[in-house]
């Protein structure tokens, strides 16, 4: 992944581009290549300018980014998906992660999560917006007794423990970092180190693992 990430903003509302344009160029991590207002649209820029990662909005004219999602990852395989959607619908988070999206946050979502969310799928993470983790639990569930771990839960440091237990329960990073008394930078790297040995690359997994083994329990 280069130092810099191509982004490609589509989403039918021009302020909320603008918004988004600005805070992802102050990061200094992410330059806009192009933006989009419908899904039409979308695809003509994502096949042109093969971005690393597109934001796309579920709502648009001409196109809506469900509609576009398995035609995007014919054109730009590489690139990550993330929706950035007002739906909390449970139907279009299993529809856009079926189809190919490799997360889904709210556009209600604090400006840091969001930015964690994206930091989450350019490592190649499914990342979901905490209130709706949930959500997936059904379908989570019927395969949790097949996953064999790398190493047990007591194989981590306590602090590993704490943050991933915290991530388990839908909290961001900066969330944790405020309990804790820590940097999100701090957290980020608790959780990194601790899905490391625990063999997991998604929340989701952790979920798996975190309620398989009793650390936390389904509500």
């Amino acid at each position: 992944m280069n130092s810099i990430t191509r982004v490609l903003l589509a989403d039918d509302h021009a302020v909320l581009r603008a918004g988004l344009r600005l805070l992802l160029t102050d990061t200094k991590e992410y330059e806009i290549a192009g933006e989009a207002s419908s899904g039409s649209e979308t695809l003509t820029l994502a096949e042109r300018l093969q971005p690393d990662l597109i934001l796309l909005d579920l709502s648009m004219p001409a196109l809506g980014g469900l509609e576009a999602l398995p035609t995007l990852r014919k054109l730009v395989p590489s690139a990550r998906i993330l929706i950035l959607t007002m739906h909390d619908d449970p139907q279009y988070l299993r529809q856009a992660l079926k189809h190919g999206a490799s997360g889904y946050v709210l556009k209600k979502a604090a400006d840091a999560e969001l930015l964690s969310a994206m930091r989450a799928v350019l490592r190649g993470e499914v990342y979901v917006h905490p209130s709706m983790t949930r959500v997936l639990l059904e379908d989570i569930l019927p395969e949790a007794q097949s996953r064999n771990y790398e190493q047990s839960w007591e194989a981590l440091s306590e602090r590993e423990q704490e943050v991933l237990k915290m991530v388990a329960l839908g909290h961001t990073s900066a969330e944790i970092a405020d309990r804790l008394g820590l940097s999100a930078k701090t957290v980020e790297t608790y959780r990194a180190r601790g899905m490391e040995k625990l063999g997991l690359r998604s929340r989701a997994a952790l979920v798996k693992f975190a309620l398989q083994e009793g650390i936390i329990k389904r509500d």
